[in-house]
């Protein structure tokens, strides 16, 4: 059988399609390099290499060849790197993608708890929308969401983590604010304030308004949480708060009233989520249980969930 060094040495050629710059890159000798591919052709008893005194190509069997190579090469670095991380569990860099209405008000309460475990942990952090955390997500470009649930999109893999109430906001002076807990028929006919649209608490929202009878405001959509809360505060229109984010920056608003809805009260589900081939499945779900660990005292304001 071909051995995983001839095939690494077929791959470079067909990157570089020069003997000195593949041989550079694989770090031999060019003499090395090619007796090696001779032995692979002699093996396989097929010509892969096309050499001339001028330029290198590769034959279509050997193209064919070079791509399949790339593949057994790719799983080989699977298998070592599953091996390595058995041992070396939530080391080196993870990218992380959060959004904007979650991020700034839950990491302070997970990442310190994460920093004392596993200090050669390095999280890169990416806040974004909901789409486009999504498409980086798919391309490789993150390794993991902290994101709302359920994923819909097909090659996702996730597991829940919380519930996180979304509690309804007044102005200090709305009639509403004086009330404990305002069941549904309370918002028929208010205007409610949204997040813009690509959040993804845009939609949950409007959902929300329009199953009480209430008025999303779409012309004045804002950008932030902040903003929200402030076009509230001014009397433009009641609104839905995340519960992470009153604990962090609303619950002292002396301008504000937020209040628990009645039963049910709405919320919205997080999760974490990643590409169902990925190699760390394992290490995802270890870190969904230091997540929960590093919230179950911190932060009562949200229902811990298990894996299942």
């Amino acid at each position: 059988m071909p051995t995983l060094r001839q095939l690494r040495y077929l791959v470079a050629v067909a990157d570089t399609l020069n003997f000195r710059r593949a041989a550079q890159a694989c770090h031999v000798s060019q003499p090395t390099l090619s007796a090696q591919l001779r032995a692979l052709e002699e093996r396989l008893e097929v010509q892969l290499v096309e050499r001339s005194r001028h330029r290198v190509l590769l034959t279509p069997i050997g193209r064919e060849i070079a791509t399949r190579s790339r593949e057994v090469l790719a799983s080989v670095q699977d298998i070592v790197d599953i091996a390595d991380r058995g041992r070396h569990i939530l080391e080196g860099m993870l990218k992380l993608g959060v959004l904007p209405s979650l991020g700034p008000y839950l990491l302070p309460h997970v990442l310190p708890y994460l920093k004392v475990r596993y200090p050669k942990l390095a999280l890169y952090l990416r806040e974004d929308t909901a789409g486009r955390l999504l498409r980086q997500l798919d391309d490789g470009d993150l390794d993991l969401l902290i994101f709302p649930l359920p994923v819909t999109r097909d090659g996702f893999d996730y597991t829940p983590l919380f519930d996180e109430p979304l509690l309804i906001a007044f102005p200090r002076e709305h009639p509403l604010a004086n009330k404990e807990r305002p069941r549904g028929r309370d918002l028929k006919g208010e205007t409610i304030l949204a997040l813009e649209r690509g959040h993804s608490l845009h939609d949950t929202v409007l959902d929300l308004a329009r199953e009480h009878g209430a008025k999303p405001l779409l012309d004045f959509e804002a950008t932030s949480l902040d903003t929200l809360r402030q076009m509230a505060t001014m009397g433009v229109g009641a609104t839905f708060l995340p519960a992470l984010y009153v604990k962090a920056e609303a619950v002292d608003d002396p301008q504000i009233a937020v209040r628990h809805f009645s039963d049910p009260e709405p919320k919205r589900r997080i999760g974490l989520v990643w590409r169902r081939k990925s190699a760390r499945r394992s290490e995802y779900l270890a870190l969904a249980t230091h997540v929960r660990d590093a919230l179950a005292d911190s932060v009562p304001e949200v229902m811990l969930l298990s894996r299942d």
